[in-house]
Order: structure tokens, then sequence, then C-alpha cells
């Protein structure tokens, strides 16, 4: 048996993309705190310490610095009153790496995000759907026999 290629995912193990459902409610304590947790899980894997994820946020924003005291305060769960702005989190996904938190700030509307290639695949699956769509109509369509009129050229 060879071995399967690392780069062809596999569709029976788990969904690669979650089809997910919008909230109809926002309780905003425990998504404040989700977004908080998922934030401090990006700097945990993140290759840069806190202070450098701080400066890198600040020069992609054009800013003179921001605090590693700020960061904190994002990630915090006990500083509720410290959220995030979309644009210093557009900073911080760009200063950690963490692409991820795309699809986590937005799947609470029923939103899953494609990164790279993953929006490839989709658009590749979408044409292979819209193509058995068209052929089974080709299908129907040659189903019934076709009778042509003869027409006489004057």
């Amino acid at each position: 048996m060879t071995k399967p290629d690392p780069f062809q995912l596999d569709f029976f193990h788990a969904p690669i993309f979650p089809v997910r459902t919008p909230s109809q409610h926002i309780d905003i304590d425990r998504y404040r705190a989700r977004i908080k947790r998922a934030m401090a899980r990006a700097i945990r894997e993140c290759e840069y310490d806190r202070p450098t994820i701080a400066a890198r946020m600040a020069q992609y924003l054009g800013l003179p610095n921001i605090s590693k005291a700020t960061l904190d305060a994002y990630t915090a769960e006990s500083k509720g009153g410290h959220d995030v702005t979309l644009i210093r989190f557009t900073a911080f996904v760009h200063a950690t790496g963490a692409l991820w938190l795309w699809d986590e700030i937005a799947s609470v509307q029923g939103v899953t995000v494609l990164i790279g290639d993953e929006a490839r695949l989709a658009e590749l699956s979408r044409l292979r759907q819209e193509r058995k769509q068209i052929e089974a109509e080709i299908r129907r369509q040659s189903a019934r026999p076709v009778t042509l009129t003869r027409r006489d050229r004057s």
C-alpha cells in the first residue's frame, strides 16, 4: 500500500470546513472570554514573545508603540473592559501569524473562513458539483429522441 500524499485531505476523517449556524443571540461575556482565550493561545503558539508581538503590531499600524501591558489586557479574561478593536485585532493576527483567529471570531455569525488553498479547494468542489448538474441535464435532454425537420433550401 502506498503512503498517502500529505497534501491530500481526508474528507472522511473529520470535517475540514465546518458547517455552522449563526447564533441568534451572543452572550457577550462568553464570546469576549472565548476571543481572549484564542488570542492568548495565538501568543503561546507564536514564535515571538509578547514585547515583539506588540512591536510588530505597532509597526504594522504605523504607531510609535503598543505596550506589552495593552497586549496583556487584550488577552486577560479578567479585563472585561479591554476589548481589542478590529484594527488592532488585524494587526495582532498579522503580528502572530495566527490567521485561524479570523475563523474563530467569524464562527459566531455562522461563517467559516477559508485560508489560502482552502478557497481553491472549495471552488474546485463547487465546480465539480456544477459539472455533475450539467451532466445530469445533458443525460435528461439526451433521453428524449431528437427529431430534425428537413428544410428545403431554395
